[in-house]
């Protein structure tokens, strides 16, 4: 085949912003036909961004796609010869759902192929049959630049071993034998996808022969996070090419039928088999993933309770870097159990970060409660009843700042914390959006170390990290006083949550320790307990803001677990 010039276009599409993402779209398509390219390339449902969820249901939003895939077509004519290629939902008659989930290629004026992506995951956080209807089990190829080029959408290219579906997309489309594949995706991202993605497309590869161009979107988009990533494999050698993470890119590959190289001809640069080490991955991810959601719903700037503790330190100090410490403010909220060394540690926390703190005492607010309380019911606040009211008044009085304010308001717990419902409901459940709950504690501990070495200095103070957890909504109040230790909690909490779904190396170490916990002598009835409180807590993450998807198996729609039933 003649030398082909693809422009891969990382782009970040907003969810239900057709205008916007024909516009993003359009340029893209520009440059590269000032490229010379022969070929765009967009991801998944780049016309409404992934996942667009129940907006499919609605006929003004369908009318909008149709209509902006129609601007699409026309604005094909103005780069002739040049192949787009689009994901985009299209109608289609008969029984069953109403809607595929398409892969379309304009050129000059006219769509000149479509295709319907023909598996549909339903598991984790997907769920696409509950709007689309599985494509044909055909092969889709088109004549571009003298040779055959074959096409596919994500999921169509995970099953060519077979296990998962009856239908191997894979090997249909290269019984037609295509001479290059594009693969258009909406992958989104957790730690240890990105060699997930590679050993498998390059496994597919390697066993049809066939080249492939894997593109993906960027951004975040509620709970989920979407990495680019997007790349290059050959048969001889693997994944040759990859794309920044975390950026949106548009890049141009020459594939000569034989090799990719770069858009000017030179060699590619290898790539590393190695990513970003995990607590720079969770950063990152984390970073983006508040970026685009307070971008997308319209906050400029965040606000976040500061307790002096460790959780509340990370979550500020994430906020800073993602959109700027003259947008994030802290407010410290000290009540009669709160050390003095708290507040001064919220003080020093905030001076590292440049972020501005206020005080807001919440003693008397507490004590007024507790007084009206016991006059109203003839008895008074105490125990559990009086430590979750502090908390509450807390979550209201940071609700009343972001209601007067327009500060989006970021919840501050942990993966451990939530598991096991340690934590208020109405309290410090509160808030749009938690940015380290897909964080276990001990990682928690580990990304702010991570943050100082990084920075060369002490971004989070080091009597923050050293200080033993505490709630501090009682006298001398510890974690440990109703949690095993963190570490122990956290062995238990991932083989019971997340189980196969941890990469290989972490589930052989982290099963090792269960092993050795549950074979000691109370193990057996710890393990039991810690599963009676993930399963007694649904209620409450039931009710959580939505949290930044880091893990294989994160809280929210990628766990759905009845409420009312029998877990023993």
């Amino acid at each position: 085949m003649s030398a082909l010039r693809l422009s891969l276009a990382q782009i970040n599409p907003t969810v239900g912003d057709i205008a916007g993402n024909v516009a993003l779209m359009t340029a893209a398509a520009q440059n590269a036909a000032v490229d010379g390219a022969s070929m765009v390339i967009f991801p998944e449902l780049s016309l409404t961004g992934y996942w667009p969820g129940d907006l499919l249901d609605e006929a003004d939003f369908l009318a909008r796609v149709d209509a902006g895939l129609e601007q699409l077509v026309a604005a094909s004519r103005a780069a002739p010869g040049l192949c787009w290629v689009v994901g985009a939902p299209t109608r289609r008659e008969g029984p069953g759902k109403r809607l595929h989930n398409s892969l379309l290629v304009l050129r000059d004026g006219a769509v000149v192929l479509s295709y319907a992506k023909q598996l549909l995951p339903t598991y984790n956080v997907f769920d696409e049959s509950r709007h689309f209807a599985p494509g044909p089990d055909v092969a889709r190829v088109l004549r571009v630049g003298g040779g055959q080029v074959g096409f596919l959408i994500c999921e169509d290219g995970w099953n060519d071993d077979g296990a998962d579906y009856a239908v191997n997309p894979f090997r249909r489309l290269a019984d037609a034998a295509p001479e290059l594949v594009v693969s258009i995706n909406a992958s989104p991202s957790n730690i240890g996808k990105r060699e997930q993605r590679h050993a498998l497309f390059a496994a597919a590869s390697r066993r049809h022969k066939l080249p492939l161009v894997y593109v993906n979107q960027i951004g975040g988009h509620d709970q989920l996070v979407y990495d680019g990533a997007s790349f290059a494999v050959t048969p001889e050698a693997g994944v040759v090419f990859e794309a920044q993470r975390f950026v949106e890119a548009q890049v141009t590959l020459q594939w000569d039928g034989a090799a990719f190289r770069a858009g000017d001809g030179a060699p590619l640069p290898p790539v590393a088999a190695a990513g970003l080490p995990v607590m720079a991955f969770y950063r990152r991810q984390i970073v983006l993933g508040l970026r685009d959601y307070a971008r997308r719903c319209g906050f400029r700037q965040v606000v976040v309770g500061s307790s002096g503790g460790i959780d509340s330190a990370l979550t500020l100090a994430l906020a800073a870097e993602a959109l700027g410490p003259e947008n994030v403010v802290a407010v410290t909220l000290p009540s009669r159990f709160s050390s003095s060394g708290s507040v001064d540690d919220s003080v020093t926390l905030c001076q590292n970060l440049g972020i501005k703190l206020y005080t807001h005492p919440i003693k008397a607010l507490v004590g007024q409660y507790e007084a009206d309380f016991a006059a109203a019911f003839g008895e008074p606040l105490h125990g559990l009843a009086l430590e979750n009211l502090q908390a509450r008044v807390r979550g209201t009085v940071l609700m009343a700042y972001s209601n007067r304010y327009g500060h989006l308001l970021l919840t501050t717990g942990n993966k451990s914390e939530i598991s096991v419902g340690y934590c208020t409901l109405y309290g410090d459940t509160n808030g749009g959006l938690g940015l380290i709950g897909d964080l276990y504690k001990t990682e928690v501990f580990e990304l702010c170390r991570h943050l100082n070495a990084a920075a060369g200095r002490e971004l989070i103070p080091l009597a923050i990290i050293a200080k033993e957890p505490s709630a501090e909504l009682a006298p001398d109040q510890r974690d440990s006083d109703s949690l095993p230790p963190y570490p122990v909690l956290d062995t238990i909490l991932k083989v019971l949550i997340e189980g196969e779904r941890l990469g290989a190396a972490e589930r052989a170490a982290v099963q090792a320790d269960y092993a050795t916990l549950a074979a000691g002598p109370d193990g057996t009835a710890l393990i039991a307990r810690v599963r009676r409180l993930i399963a007694r807590n649904e209620y409450k993450r039931r009710q959580a803001p939505p949290i930044l998807r880091l893990r294989g198996r994160a809280f929210g729609s990628g766990r759905q677990m009845p409420i009312a039933a029998k877990y023993d």
